[in-house]
C-alpha cells in the first residue's frame, strides 16, 4: 500500500513539473475536438479510428439499431472473426480463443461472474449502447488478466440533451422487450436513465423429452449516469447499474419412471462507477476512478411430488477497483500514459470453503511516438503484482505507418496473461450424486487426505503436492496488417494473427476412490497455437447502399498433439471394420470448436426514412467431440456442418419521432436440435420506438 501511494505521489509530481516545462511551448492538445470516428479502448484515450496501430472493430448506434438486436450476442455474432459459443451461456471465441479470455468491459470497467468461465452475453441489453469497440489481440499491456484475446469494450450513452424515447418489441416465442430512456442536460449537469424489461417462454427443439431447450425467463436491466461540470477543466461522473434475471428450471431425473424437480434461478448483477476528470494546465490530464460490482446467483429446486429439497446452491462475487490514469501531451510527436490502481475480489459459493479473496496492485505505461508525419510508434507495458500468483510483466510494441493516402500498414507484438481463477484454486466439490470430486489447487492436498484418511482412495496417481503451484496462461501475440481506403467508396482491411499459448490450465486426474470414481484438479500442460488471417471489406454504391463483407481463416492446434503425430503415436479404429490405424498429420483437425472458415455479407439501405438490410452470417464445420477415443479431432462425424444464417429488416420513420421495424433473424429456419440447441429456428419480430428531443 505504501507503495502505491509513493508510485501515485512520484507521477503526479513528475507530471506536473512536465507540464510547467513545456506548457508554455505546445497547444492545448487535450482540449475537446471534433472528430469523427473516436474510440478510447485500443490506448485508453480518445484517439481516431484511422490512426490505431492495432486492429479495432467499431460497431455505432445506428447499426445496432438497423439490425434490430436485443441483446449484445445478436450484434457480435454478425462481426467478422467473432463465433458464439454456448457453454455456460453465450459466450464469444476471438482469434480461437475460449470466451473466458476475452474480456468485457461496459464503460471501460469490467464486467464479473465467471462461475464456469463463460461471461454469458445475455446480461447486457443494447439499447442504450452508443458504440461497441472490439480490439483483438492480446491487450493485457493495459488490461491485465482476462484480456489474453482481446477487449470488447460497451460504451453506452452520455446525457447530451434534453430527450428521451420509448421502445416495445414483440416476437416469437412471445418474446417481448421493453424499453425507455430519458436524458436531460441543463448547464452543468447532465442526466439519463434508462429501463429494460427482457422476457420469453423459451422454446423446446426437442417436445419428445421433459423440459424446454431453453426454459421461460425475464430479466430487468436499470442504468443511470450523471455527469457534473464543475468548470472546463472538472467534470465529475457517476454511474449505476443493475440487473436482474428469473428463469425457470426443470429436470426429470427418472430413469423408468418420472421423478420431476423444478424451481428457479435467480441471477444478479451491479456496479457502481465514479469518474472525475481533471485537466491541468494544457497539457497534462488526470483521471480518478472508483468501481465496485457484484454478482450472486442463486437456485433452489425441489421434487415437484413433495416439495421437498432437491439442491440449493449460491454464487456471491464481489469485486473494487480504484484507479488513477494520467494522460501527458509533450508535443506533436510524444504522449505518455502513465496508470496506477488496485483491485480487491472475493467470492463465497456452495462449492466453496468459506470466503476466498485476491488483491491485486498494478502499474502500467504507454507511450505515443511520432517520428515523422505518417509513422506512429507506441510502446507500453502493465506490471501485476497479484497476492496469489505474483508478478506478470505484460509488454506490447505496435506501430502504424501511412503508405500512401490510401494505403497503410500496421503492426504489433504483445504479451498476453489470463490468471488462475476462483475455480481453478480454491474449488471444493464433490458430486454426491455421481460421486466424482473437484479440488482447485490450493485445496487438493487437503482434500486427498481427508479421503485418504476415511480409507476411500483406491489410487493415488500424481502426488497432491505437485498440484500446488498454478501459473498464469500466457500468450504472445503478432498481429500485421494493412488499411487501404479509395475514394470510389471501397475500404477495405487485411490482418494476419498468430497467438502462441503456453501453461494452458486442464484437469488432472489425482487419485482413484473406492467407488471407483476420480478426484481431479488443475495442471498447466499444454501449449497450443491460433493464426490465421481476417479481411473486411465496404463498398458503398450510393450514398444509400453499402455492402460489408468479411472473411476468417483461422488455424488451432495443440503443438503436444502435433508432436505426437511426427511420432506416429497417435491411433484410431474404425468402428465398422474394427481397424486399427495410425493417424496422420493431415488428419488432425485441430482444437475442438473452432471453424477453420467462417464469413458474413451485409448490404443496407438507408434514405430519409427508410433502413433495410440483409445480412448472412456462415459459419465452416467445427469439432463438437471426440467419438473414437484418442482425445483428438480426426473423423468426419466428430464435427458439426457448417451452416448459413440470413437476416433481414426493414424500418420506417415518421417525422423523426415515430419509428417502426419489422425483421426476421434465421430466415430459411435453419435448425441442427442435437448439436446446436442455442439455435431456435427462425424468429419474427416487429417493434415500435417514439423519440422525442427538446
Amino acid at each position: 500500500m505504501m507503495m502505491k501511494k509513493v508510485v501515485i505521489i512520484l507521477i503526479i509530481s513528475g507530471l506536473t513539473f512536465l507540464e510547467g516545462f513545456c506548457q508554455t511551448t505546445t497547444p492545448d492538445s487535450l482540449s475537446p475536438k471534433v472528430l469523427e470516428e473516436i474510440v478510447v479502448t485500443a490506448t485508453r484515450t480518445e484517439r481516431q479510428l484511422g490512426s490505431l496501430t492495432t486492429p479495432l472493430t467499431l460497431i455505432k448506434k445506428q447499426q445496432i439499431q438497423a439490425l434490430g438486436a436485443l441483446r449484445l450476442a445478436e450484434v457480435l455474432q454478425e462481426q467478422t472473426g467473432l463465433a458464439i459459443i454456448s457453454d455456460h451461456g453465450q459466450g464469444i471465441q476471438m482469434q480461437g480463443f475460449d470466451a473466458d479470455y476475452t474480456l468485457i468491459l461496459i464503460d471501460g470497467e469490467p464486467l464479473i461472474g465467471r462461475t464456469a468461465g463463460t461471461l454469458a452475453l445475455s446480461r447486457i441489453a443494447v439499447n442504450n449502447i452508443k458504440q461497441i469497440e472490439i480490439v483483438k489481440g492480446p491487450s493485457s499491456s493495459l488490461y491485465g488478466s482476462e484480456a489474453l484475446a482481446g477487449v470488447i469494450n460497451i460504451i453506452t450513452d452520455s446525457p447530451q440533451s434534453t430527450q428521451g424515447g420509448l421502445n416495445v418489441q414483440y416476437g416469437a416465442n412471445q418474446t417481448l422487450n421493453v424499453n425507455g430512456q430519458v436524458s436531460f442536460k441543463h448547464k452543468k449537469l447532465g442526466v439519463s436513465l434508462f429501463a429494460d424489461r427482457y422476457s420469453s417462454q423459451g422454446y423446446d427443439l426437442n417436445p419428445g423429452t421433459y423440459g424446454a431447450t431453453v426454459e421461460p425467463f425475464s430479466n430487468y436491466t436499470f442504468q443511470s449516469k450523471l455527469q457534473y461540470t464543475f468548470n472546463p477543466d472538472l467534470k465529475l461522473t457517476l454511474s449505476g447499474r443493475y440487473y436482474q434475471e428469473t428463469q425457470e428450471q426443470r429436470s426429470d431425473l427418472g430413469d423408468t419412471s418420472p421423478l420431476i424437480v423444478s424451481g428457479e434461478g435467480v441471477q444478479t448483477d451491479g456496479n457502481f462507477q465514479l469518474t472525475l476528470d481533471q485537466k491541468i494546465g494544457k497539457n497534462l490530464k488526470l483521471q480518478y476512478k472508483l468501481y465496485h460490482t457484484l454478482y450472486d446467483t442463486e437456485s433452489n429446486l425441489h421434487y415437484e411430488t413433495d416439495r421437498q429439497l432437491y439442491d440449493q446452491s449460491f454464487f456471491k462475487q464481489r469485486f473494487t477497483r480504484p484507479e488513477l490514469v494520467a494522460n501527458y501531451f509533450f508535443n506533436d510527436q510524444h504522449f505518455l500514459t502513465l496508470g496506477v490502481g488496485g483491485t480487491l475480489e472475493s467470492v463465497r459459493a456452495t462449492r466453496y470453503e468459506g470466503e476466498r479473496r485476491f488483491n491485486t496492485q498494478y502499474m502500467f505505461g504507454q507511450y505515443e511516438w511520432t517520428p515523422v508525419r505518417n509513422l506512429t510508434v507506441m510502446g507500453g507495458a502493465r506490471l501485476d503484482m497479484h497476492s496469489v500468483y505474483g508478478h506478470q510483466l505484460s509488454p506490447k510494441l505496435s506501430a502504424r505507418y501511412q503508405i500512401t493516402p490510401w494505403l497503410a500498414w500496421r503492426g504489433s507484438v504483445g504479451v498476453g496473461f489470463k490468471a488462475p481463477d476462483f475455480r481453478q484454486l480454491y474449488l471444493n466439490f464433490t458430486n454426491t450424486t455421481v460421486g466424482y470430486s473437484v479440488f482447485g489447487t490450493e485445496e487438493v492436498v487437503a482434500g486427498v487426505e481427508r479421503f485418504n484418511q476415511a480409507g476411500e482412495i483406491l489410487n493415488i496417481f500424481t502426488d497432491p503436492a505437485s498440484f500446488t503451484t498454478l501459473n498464469p496462461e500466457r500468450s504472445i501475440a503478432y498481429n500485421f496488417g494493412i488499411d487501404m481506403k479509395w475514394k470510389n467508396g471501397l475500404k477495405a482491411e487485411v490482418n494476419l494473427f498468430r497467438n502462441d499459448i503456453e501453461n494452458l490450465i486442464e484437469t488432472q486426474i489425482v487419485a482413484r476412490k473406492t467407488n471407483n470414481q476420480s478426484i481431479f484438479s488443475y495442471l498447466n500442460l499444454r501449449e497450443v497455437f491460433t493464426q490465421g488471417a481476417e479481411v473486411n471489406v465496404t463498398y458503398n454504391f450510393s450514398k444509400n447502399l453499402q455492402i460489408k463483407g468479411g472473411y476468417q481463416y483461422l488455424i488451432a492446434k495443440d503443438k503436444a498433439v502435433m508432436d505426437r503425430l511426427d511420432r506416429g503415436e497417435i491411433f484410431k479404429r474404425d468402428p465398422q471394420t474394427l481397424v486399427t490405424t495410425r493417424v496422420t498429420a493431415s488428419e488432425y483437425g485441430g482444437l475442438f470448436n473452432r471453424s477453420r472458415h467462417m464469413a458474413n455479407v451485409r448490404l443496407f439501405y438507408t434514405n430519409k426514412t427508410i433502413t433495410a438490410s440483409l445480412r448472412t452470417i456462415y459459419r465452416g464445420r467445427y469439432g463438437l467431440g471426440d467419438l473414437n477415443g484418442n482425445q483428438i479431432l480426426d473423423a468426419d462425424n466428430e464435427y458439426v456442418s457448417g451452416y448459413w444464417l440470413w437476416n433481414t429488416s426493414v424500418a420506417k420513420e415518421f417525422g423523426r419521432v415515430l419509428r417502426f421495424q419489422v425483421g426476421v433473424d434465421n430466415l430459411l429456419d435453419f435448425k441442427n436440435e442435437t448439436m446446436i440447441p442455442g439455435i431456435a429456428g427462425r424468429l419474427w419480430y416487429v417493434r415500435a420506438s417514439f423519440n422525442f428531443t427538446k
